[in-house]
């Protein structure tokens, strides 16, 4: 079981680690100056703030927001968990691999096919990332055909192509060629899957009509709180803009699982975790797994 530190108040008040709060601070910054700049207008000029309006305009449009945010991050979040779920299944099928290669061929031939699954791994974090992919392939596999215009690709169709000349050479045999395969396949899976996720984001309009509605709703909350709070109105406008503006902060990180943001994947750690397998199974010294780094959360 993994046992999980659980947090302080100190803590939950002042962590700023992992916090969406340093991405939406300018934005709480000017809602409450908005709040105050409203409230001190009212209590100049009360005759253009009537208290009939009251809060019940803001609590039907506050509940059918926070409905929409909610939907929102449920698609964020699974667009999250579906590039984590690919990822650990990347991590899995080298596994395999790293197994069947070792047994099923010489350690000659199996160790440049074992250091293609790392030259995978790498290209697909590249890809994923916006770098440079053919270099990142080649770091782990010098003198691969990059050709054509998906290096990472390349790498799987150079590793197919080499275990099919050694099954027609009669070093493999076609059932041990079709295990490896099956492998190389489900490789293949998590690569279109990783492409998918990445170029194909929420609807624009989909986060925009988010984006406008929190914004109007707290520029307009303080009009109608200010006749029965006074001047605790900006603070309530801070808590309900810094839930809001959070909630649609973390919705832009989740829906880019494969950035660099702190809520993002840690693609590196698992990149890593690839390279260890690879360097376990060709008898290697292994390089130290990345762990998390300033975060109070183990």
């Amino acid at each position: 079981m993994i046992v999980r530190t659980r947090p302080n108040l100190f803590t939950l008040l002042f962590t700023m680690q992992g916090s969406i709060l340093p991405r939406v601070a300018w934005k709480l910054v000017g809602i409450v100056a908005v709040a105050c700049l409203v409230v001190w207008a009212e209590a100049r000029w009360p005759a253009f703030f009537p208290v009939t309006a009251g809060v019940a305009p803001f609590t039907l449009v506050g509940l059918a927001l926070s409905i929409f945010l909610s939907f929102r991050n449920n698609a964020c979040y699974e667009r999250w968990w579906e590039a984590r779920k690919v990822w650990g299944s990347l991590i899995g099928e080298v596994r395999n691999l790293a197994r069947l290669l070792p047994a099923l061929l010489p350690p000659a031939e199996a160790a440049p096919q074992l250091r293609r699954l790392s030259a995978f791994a790498h290209g697909l974090h590249a890809r994923l990332r916006g770098l440079d992919e053919a270099l990142a392939v080649d770091g782990k596999a010098p003198g691969a055909d990059l050709c054509g215009p998906n290096p990472t690709d390349s790498v799987l169709a150079a590793l197919t192509r080499d275990l099919a000349g050694l099954m027609r050479s009669g070093r493999l045999t076609d059932i041990q060629f079709g295990l490896i395969e099956a492998r190389i396949e489900a490789l293949s899976g998590v690569h279109t899957a990783c492409e998918r996720i990445a170029n194909t984001p929420l609807p624009f309009a989909y986060t925009l009509l988010v984006y406008r509605t929190a914004w109007l709703y707290c520029l307009l909350l303080p009009v109608g709180l200010t006749g029965s709070l006074g001047w605790a109105t900006p603070v309530v406008v801070a808590l309900v803009g810094y839930t809001f503006f959070g909630l649609d902060a973390l919705g832009d990180e989740l829906e880019e699982p494969f950035g660099t943001e702190p809520n993002d994947l840690p693609l590196d750690a698992m990149v890593r975790a690839v390279d260890r397998i690879v360097q376990h199974a060709l008898g290697e010294p292994m390089p130290a797994p990345l762990a998390p780094d300033g975060y109070w959360l183990r």
